[in-house]
């Protein structure tokens, strides 16, 4: 059962493949826009600890570790690029104008 979050931030105020990170619920986590839908995920690489914000998206629109180039896909935190990793992703919500993030 999730604990929904309500984040001091509007899909509005994302802008479009460009990343955001926000603190909540003692959590760092990044926030995507992509294609007018709003991803949550861990702000960490589950590698080396690497702030993923920091990174940038590939033409296939996979977050890009900026230390190491692990890839991974925001929808579902899979590790594109074969290294086996997976990236924490948390449940989003738009309600009345805001973002909603479920954290476990």
């Amino acid at each position: 059962m999730y604990t929904w979050h309500k984040a001091d931030i509007t899909p509005e105020h994302l802008q479009e493949n460009k990343f955001v990170e926000i603190h909540l619920a003692e959590k760092n986590i990044g926030l995507l826009k992509r294609a007018d839908k709003v991803f949550a995920f861990s702000a960490k690489c589950p590698h080396a600890s690497a702030n993923l914000c920091e990174g940038w998206l590939d033409a296939q629109g996979r977050i890009v570790c900026p230390l190491h180039s692990y890839r991974f896909d925001p929808t579902n935190g899979r590790n594109t690029s074969g290294e086996g990793y997976k990236l924490k992703t948390y449940p989003v919500e738009i309600r009345e104008g805001y973002i909603y993030i479920g954290i476990l």
